[in-house]
């Protein structure tokens, strides 16, 4: 399993907990790599820290989101999946030293799968922005 499938698989989770909030984080987790058969050490690691490191570091996450929002928009009004591919892609780049440039490619790149038609633009926006500053 390469990094961007895992980070796929991350995000599809991170996704999941997002819209489910009132379950047991670990047994939603231990359910996911289960039944996705994800068994691949590096990957169970990944997912794991970043699903646990978002949830230590979202209130600084979401705060350099907010922070970079145009002044008429609030969090809230960001969809599902643009809020959690940003998520992932601000841990990886802030608290794990991933390259700007692969974070942000990495983040379009689900944009452009999983978001709607001005997702990628979104993300990439945000990202930048963040990155600029």
């Amino acid at each position: 399993m390469n990094r961007s499938s895992i980070r796929e698989q991350a995000f599809k989770l991170l996704y999941s907990l997002e819209i489910q909030k009132d379950i047991n984080e670990e047994e939603q987790i231990d359910l996911y790599l289960e039944s996705n058969n994800i068994k691949d050490e590096e990957a169970v690691s990944y997912i794991k820290d970043a699903i646990f490191g978002i949830d230590k570091n979202k209130k600084d996450i979401d705060e350099k989101i907010v922070q970079n929002l145009k002044s008429n928009w609030k969090l809230e009004r960001v969809s599902k999946i643009d809020l959690t591919i940003l998520r992932l892609a601000i841990y990886e780049i802030k608290y794990k030293d991933l390259p700007y440039k692969v974070a942000i490619n990495e983040a379009v790149e689900l944009a452009k799968k999983y978001g709607e038609d001005t997702s990628k633009n979104f993300v990439n926006g945000i990202l930048a922005s963040i990155v600029n500053k």
